[in-house]
């Protein structure tokens, strides 16, 4: 059987390419893709060639990367054949996969999720980036009360922010350079929305925050020039999560300023490694649970701006490049 893998054969140059499948072996699971979701933050960054080459054995899917490569990590699809050790129970199955775009995918039966009963394909597709704004979520420990900033109000950022409305804090307060992200960023409950870009940003942060600076600020905004804003308006013996992924863009950092006495933290989060102490509670598992619980009340999909056949998707990355004001979340369909 063929598969049509979406491929980064060079910076800004998507294409189709059609793969013979392996035969499948004993242990594994032939799966056909109904939908996929596109992650425009790193994906953006393997399309713009501005992934470092480094090897991190908690995160396989950014390693190393070099062109050609298949990328992506949200497959949703239906098991078509299993192997001849594997339950046919499986056989007709709606499953999630940590899978680059592609129409058709062969792997271990271990490496896929089923997906709850009542979870729509693209609802499902949803499942890394909530995890991710789960584990963000772990990593600000929010306290009753609290004055929270979040830069950035992209797939993840929107899906943190509704998880935050859902504690007892004093203000939430996110920032977005974009209309449509900030109008659905109230929508999920921030108190305030503001343009970063703004020449009072910092003043509108601060009024908005209640009169003073952020306990905490979540820093998922992809830009780097945004965790220097957030040094700013966080408070004395703050803290900083720095979910984004900067790839190869370096952060230009004021540290002469009162961040020198302001014993904030700045904390790094990433999805594949939760902080230490939780790891005896908290295994994969466990988030997951939580993830499905949350998708299931937050309903993400609303956040799906553009749904693109596969043999299209190579346009709509040069639109999420050129116009990314445009776009909250992409949907890849397969035809299926």
């Amino acid at each position: 059987m063929k598969s049509q893998t979406l491929t980064f054969t060079a910076p800004h140059r998507v294409e189709i390419v059609e793969r013979e499948l392996p035969p499948l072996g004993a242990e594994d699971v032939l799966v056909q893709t109904l939908v996929s979701a596109v992650s425009p933050g790193s994906e953006m960054l393997v399309y713009r060639g501005q992934c470092p080459q480094v090897r991190d054995s908690h995160d396989p899917f950014s390693s190393d990367i070099t062109y050609p490569t298949a990328y992506g990590y949200a497959c949703v699809g239906r098991v078509l054949e299993t192997g001849k050790f594997v339950s046919q129970d499986l056989a007709g199955k709606l499953v999630f996969a940590f899978q680059p775009h592609a129409s058709h995918f062969i792997l271990h039966h271990s490496a896929l999720i089923l997906i709850p009963t009542g979870i729509p394909p693209e609802r499902a597709a949803f499942l890394p980036n909530m995890e991710t704004a789960v584990g963000l979520v772990h990593d600000i420990v929010p306290l009753l009360g609290e004055r929270g900033l979040v830069f950035g109000q992209g797939i993840v950022g929107l899906l943190a922010a509704s998880l935050l409305a859902e504690f007892p804090l004093e203000s939430l307060v996110s920032a977005d350079m974009f209309p449509l992200r900030r109008a659905e960023s109230f929508k999920a409950g921030a108190d305030a929305s503001l343009d970063p870009s703004a020449p009072d940003f910092r003043v509108q942060a601060e009024q908005s925050l209640g009169g003073e600076k952020a306990d905490f600020t979540l820093e998922i905004s992809g830009s780097p020039a945004a965790l220097d804003e957030a040094i700013a308006l966080t408070r004395f013996s703050g803290r900083i999560v720095v979910g984004s992924w900067y790839g190869e863009k370096r952060a230009a950092l004021n540290l002469g300023g009162d961040f020198h006495r302001s014993r904030i933290q700045i904390l790094p989060s990433q999805v594949s490694a939760i902080r230490p102490e939780l790891t005896g509670r908290w295994d994969k598992l466990r988030r997951f649970e939580v993830a499905w619980k949350a998708l299931a009340t937050i309903r993400p999909e609303k956040w799906v701006t553009q749904r693109v056949d596969i043999h299209k998707a190579p346009e709509m990355y040069k639109i999420l490049d050129e116009n990314p004001q445009e776009i909250i979340q992409v949907i890849i369909n397969y035809g299926n």
